[in-house]
């Protein structure tokens, strides 16, 4: 792939729209003092949501390995040698069992993630269906991330109970190329109307530290923000750099310039859960502190997220601890 290269051939809606906000606005909220952006961004936070209560997440991957796309920052990518095992889809009660364990340690929302390019109708989509509705009957969240979705798939799993499916964006429309080349933007946007029009609930967010400028930045919220409905749920991931993927050297991206798309996205998708997932690990926490401050309330629980290395269990809730906040407790008729 060319890192450097705009991906002008990109045309990220085939149906042009109203925006809700511009490109323009978007960058001038990046270009507030910190401390006004910060105080800004918590303002309309306490708007809409306790300030003191964070919801975990539980993420598992129920399939590992083998894909065939071509994400840069993946170790799931069959493309590259990054020493990552094959896992095959995981038998049903095993998924039971991992959400059982989520909930018994606080967590109220259980994402479950298979490293396909598609979900393909079949035993396996069906399996998936069960596991969807077994963690609902725990009274938990169930959120899944399978890929490319087609209509009628989207509709089976509304009908077995999901509330959300994830499916990000990664980056902006002109810096896409320069991370993945297997599927488009458009492809990414066509399941997420798919989504919409089953009526789960979006989860859709970007990776930050893939060598994008903070313009790629603006472009990924821009997109977010006008999309037909704005997600209910935005995951901002920070680049863990993975040996063997093509981004495993990319610079890591500055701790305020990161707080900074918080509090932007806090600010432009008021009733979203703005999610801190990947790269807690190498994040202080003095900086989560920043990023709840910024409006993020939401993070995922565990030892591992996919491939990746988390805090785990037990330093986050100490952290919470300090902090004099608190995990959420299930309400799984929320629909924020």
């Amino acid at each position: 792939m060319d890192y450097a290269k705009p991906c002008m051939d990109e045309h990220p809606s085939k149906v042009k729209r109203d925006e809700r906000i511009s490109r323009e606005e978007i960058r001038k909220l990046y270009d507030l003092p910190l401390m006004d952006l910060v105080y800004r961004a918590a303002s309309v936070h306490r708007e809409h949501w306790d300030p003191n209560n964070i919801q975990m997440g539980y993420l598992i991957s129920i399939k590992t390995g083998a894909c065939p796309e071509d994400c840069s920052y993946c170790t799931q990518s069959s493309r590259y040698e990054t020493g990552l095992k094959y896992e095959p889809l995981m038998q049903v009660q095993d998924v039971m069992k991992q959400a059982e364990a989520a909930k018994a340690t606080g967590a109220n929302r259980v994402c479950m993630g298979a490293a396909w390019r598609e979900i393909k109708d079949g035993p396996q989509f069906d399996a998936v269906i069960e596991m969807v509705k077994g963690v609902k009957g725990m009274g938990l969240e169930a959120c899944v991330t399978l890929g490319m979705l087609k209509e009628h798939q989207a509709a089976k799993l509304k009908e077995a109970g999901l509330d959300y499916y994830n499916h990000n964006l990664d980056t902006s429309p002109e810096n896409y190329c320069n991370v993945i080349s297997t599927r488009t933007y458009q492809d990414r946007l066509d399941t997420l109307e798919n989504v919409r029009k089953a009526g789960i609930q979006v989860c859709s967010g970007g990776i930050l530290g893939m060598g994008e400028s903070r313009e790629d930045r603006v472009g990924l919220l821009h997109q977010l923000a006008n999309l037909p409905e704005p997600p209910q749920s935005v995951p901002v991931n920070k680049l863990m750099r993975m040996p063997g993927t093509p981004l495993a050297d990319a610079a890591p991206i500055d701790d305020v310039e990161f707080v900074r798309t918080i509090a932007v996205a806090r600010i432009i998708m008021p009733k979203a859960r703005v999610r801190i997932s990947a790269g807690r690990v190498e994040m202080s926490e003095a900086m989560q502190a920043l990023c709840f401050m910024a409006g993020a309330n939401s993070m995922f629980a565990g030892e591992k997220l996919l491939t990746a290395e988390n805090p785990g269990d037990a330093k986050d809730m100490a952290m919470l601890a300090s902090f004099g906040m608190k995990a959420e407790v299930a309400n799984i008729s929320d629909e924020h």
